[in-house]
C-alpha cells in the first residue's frame, strides 16, 4: 500500500499542497514550526479519523478557513481509490470515495493504514492511560468503519448517561418525586452503555492479544539485553472483563459483567456525577518485566518500548495482509545512535515510507529516496507553508 497523491487545501498551515508520491522513501526537511509533521498528520487523520496531536478539529482548519479538505489516492496490490475527507471546523465531518456523494467520514476508514511514530509516542510508556486507550483505539480503528461506530456509539452514551447522572444527584439533594423518576431512566442507559461499551472492550482486549507476541519481539530486537516486556489489559471492570488465555473477547459476557458492575456502583456514580465504570477508564499495561513500565524503566528504556510498541504495529498490519503507509515524525533527532540505525534497519523494507527532520543530517545515510523542502511564507496573503520549488508540484497559496 502507498499513497500516489496527496491535495491538502486550508488543512492546518497549508494553505494548498499537491503531492506526487511513490512508493520508496520521501523525507521532508524544513525548521521546526514550518508544517512538515502537519503532512503526515493529514494523513494519519485520513486513516484513523483522529489527530495525534490534538483532541478536537477546529485546530486542523486553516486560520480563516471553515473546513479542511485532505485528498489521498492510495493504490493497495494493483487496485486504486481516493479518499477525500473534508473536516469541519464546526459539524459533523464528510468523506467521498472516487469522487462519489457524500457520505459518513468513518466510510473511508481501511482504505489507507499507517503506522506513525512521533515524539510523542514517549506518553505511550510514561504518561497517562489516556493515550494509551488513545493508541489501542487507532489500532481497532483502522479495522474497518464499524469499530469507529462502535467507539461512536459508546461515546454518545457514556455523554448522556454523564448528563443524566448529574440530574439524578441534583434531584436527590432536592428532595420530592423527582429523584426516582430519573433514577428509574438510568436502567435503560446502563444497558446501553453496557451494550456498547462491551463492544468496545472486545475489540480492545483481542487486538491488545493479537499485538503482544510482536511488541515483545520487537523489543527483544532493539533491547536484547533488557528485561523482556508484555502487555496486558487493564480493566476498571476488573478481571472477569477478560477472556481465558487464547480464547477470543466474549462481547456477551462482557456486557454482562460491565451491566453488574453498574448496579453495584450506581450510589457513587450519582454522588459524584460521573460514570466510574466502563472502557473510557480501562489502561493498558507496558510490563518490563515484573514491573509496571512506567515509573519503572528508564529513558532509554522507555523509548525502545515505544518503539517496539510502533513495530509490533507494523507487524500486526502485516500479519493482516496489509502493508501499512510508515511515518516517521522528527523521531530520529530523539533517538541516539544505536536506536536510530535499528529503527532505519526495522523500516528499510516498508513500500512507502514517510520521514520528516528538522536537519537532513538527523536522517540516517539508510534512508533514501527523495527529499522534499518545507518552507513559511508570511505576505499580504497571510503565514502559509509551502513546498520548495525544486520539489514542489504546486506552490501552497
Amino acid at each position: 500500500m502507498f499513497v500516489r497523491e496527496l491535495h491538502l487545501r486550508d488543512f492546518r498551515s497549508w494553505r494548498t499542497a499537491d503531492l506526487e508520491l511513490a512508493a520508496e522513501p520521501t523525507v521532508f526537511t524544513g525548521r521546526n514550526g514550518f508544517g512538515k509533521t502537519n503532512i503526515l498528520e493529514a494523513l494519519q487523520y485520513l486513516a484513523t479519523l483522529r489527530s495525534h496531536r490534538v483532541s478536537t478539529d477546529a485546530p486542523l482548519v486553516h486560520s480563516g478557513a471553515t473546513s479542511a479538505l485532505v485528498t489521498a489516492t492510495v493504490e493497495n496490490s494493483g487496485r486504486e481509490l481516493t479518499a477525500q475527507l473534508r473536516i469541519n471546523a464546526e459539524g459533523a465531518n464528510k468523506a467521498s470515495i472516487n469522487n462519489g456523494p457524500p457520505r459518513r467520514a468513518r466510510e473511508v476508514i481501511g482504505i489507507l493504514r499507517t503506522v506513525l511514530f512521533a515524539p510523542e509516542d514517549l506518553s505511550l510508556v510514561r504518561g497517562d492511560p489516556t493515550d494509551r486507550r488513545r493508541f489501542i483505539d487507532e489500532l481497532v480503528a483502522q479495522r474497518g468503519p464499524l469499530h469507529v461506530a462502535a467507539r461512536s456509539d459508546y461515546d454518545r452514551v457514556l455523554r448522556q448517561r454523564a448528563a443524566l447522572l448529574k440530574t439524578a444527584g441534583a434531584a436527590m439533594r432536592r428532595g420530592g418525586g423527582d429523584a426516582a423518576s430519573v433514577i428509574s431512566t438510568l436502567d435503560v442507559w446502563d444497558a446501553q452503555l453496557a451494550e456498547h461499551g462491551a463492544a468496545v472492550t472486545a475489540a480492545r482486549v483481542d487486538v491488545l492479544n493479537e499485538l503482544r507476541p510482536h511488541v515483545t519481539e520487537a523489543y527483544a530486537s532493539i533491547a536484547p539485553h533488557s528485561r523482556p516486556t508484555d502487555l496486558a489489559y487493564l480493566p476498571a471492570a476488573g478481571p472477569d472483563v477478560l477472556p481465558p488465555a487464547g480464547a477470543r473477547a466474549d462481547v456477551a459476557a462482557i456486557g454482562e459483567t460491565l451491566l453488574a458492575q453498574l448496579a453495584q456502583v450506581r450510589t457513587k456514580e450519582i454522588e459524584r456525577g460521573v460514570c466510574l465504570v466502563g472502557p473510557h477508564r480501562d489502561d493498558v499495561g507496558i510490563i518490563l518485566g515484573d514491573d509496571i513500565a512506567k515509573g519503572f524503566a528508564s529513558h532509554g528504556e522507555s523509548w525502545s518500548l515505544a518503539l517496539a510498541l510502533r513495530l509490533g504495529s507494523v507487524a500486526l498490519t502485516r500479519a493482516e495482509g496489509v502493508e501499512p503507509v510508515i511515518m516517521l515524525d522528527d523521531v530520529f533527532a530523539e533517538l541516539d545512535a544505536t536506536r536510530r540505525r535499528k529503527l532505519a534497519t526495522f523500516t528499510s523494507d516498508a513500500e512507502q515510507l514517510l520521514v520528516t527532520a528538522a536537519v537532513a543530517e538527523d536522517i540516517p545515510d539508510e534512508i533514501g529516496g527523495r527529499r522534499i523542502g518545507v518552507e513559511v511564507l508570511d505576505d499580504a496573503d497571510g503565514r502559509r507553508s509551502v513546498l520548495t520549488p525544486a520539489a514542489a508540484d504546486t506552490e501552497g497559496t
